[in-house]
């Protein structure tokens, strides 16, 4: 019968709001649960549970579906941790639902010294106010790398600004390029390869050169609007871009203030850098 797995519980017996049988049901005693990039990972564990609770009440309260059809869901996240008896959670920026689930007193290893035994970039911090603008600074950064075959990442706010300043440097014979949403993922990669081998000297990015990209040839990372803290300007956001240039030994990480000052989570940002710079 079409769509009879909607109903479930009936054919398994369960109670209202009883947790359906998962996979997890089968693991053995002492499995170890592992998870990579922990910090988007774990929150989706609740997240799967709260998206299909919200389309399927839509669904009971227009009568599309029997309310018994609930039940038919994935695990809520407490559900999930009830059936882990061990984990190891990996992530380089932990986050405040992480320290949650570890509790007052969790076991943290930091792997911070890399196998490469490159530090964690230099990072300053460049008042735009007596420059009249961060153009003619970027670009001299920008021409400094290019003449030593390295490659630069800027981040900027929105697809706009980043296809202005794109068009602004290869105006200036800089060869560089756009990376935000509206690229497709396949030309999204191969703009990467370009870059890489060098056909490109420049990515402007938009939200898209925070974390998961492993470019050695990258030297200088940097972040326009820096001071404009939200989403996109986050202690976290700000840790995972300024990391794009852990890979090379001459890393650093320009972030650019129009205000002339440093908002909280730039300060957070660096201090966490400088940390880990210490140790390595």
């Amino acid at each position: 019968c079409s769509g009879m797995e909607n109903y479930s519980r009936h054919l398994t017996g369960r109670r209202p709001g009883e947790a359906p049988p998962t996979l997890l049901d089968y693991m053995p005693d002492d499995w170890l649960f592992i998870a990579d990039e922990s910090h988007i990972t774990v929150p989706q564990l609740g997240a799967m549970h709260a998206g299909d609770h919200s389309r399927k009440l839509k669904l009971v309260e227009g009568g599309f579906r029997l309310p018994s059809a609930l039940d038919n869901r994935p695990l809520t996240g407490e559900e999930v941790w009830e059936r882990v008896p061990q984990a190891v959670l990996v992530s380089a920026t932990p986050g405040a639902e992480m320290a949650l689930l570890c509790g007052p007193s969790p076991r943290v290893t930091e792997l911070v010294v890399r196998p490469t035994g490159i530090p964690d970039p230099h990072v300053a911090v460049v008042d735009v106010a007596p420059l009249g603008g961060y153009e003619d600074h970027l670009l001299a950064q920008i021409e400094a790398r290019v003449a030593r075959r390295e490659r630069t990442l800027v981040t900027c706010i929105t697809k706009a600004s980043a296809e202005a300043l794109s068009d602004f440097l290869s105006g200036h014979g800089v060869s560089s390029i756009a990376l935000h949403s509206g690229v497709k993922p396949l030309e999204r990669l191969r703009l990467l390869a370009q870059l890489r081998s060098g056909e490109l000297d420049v990515l402007v990015g938009c939200n898209l050169l925070r974390e998961g990209l492993d470019l050695p040839e990258v030297s200088l990372v940097c972040v326009l609007n820096a001071d404009k803290q939200g989403l996109l300007r986050s202690t976290t956001s700000l840790i995972q871009t300024i990391g794009r240039a852990a890979r090379h030994v001459n890393g650093v990480a320009l972030l650019y203030s129009e205000s002339g000052r440093s908002s909280e989570a730039m300060e957070q940002a660096i201090a966490e850098t400088n940390r880990r710079r210490a140790k390595q």
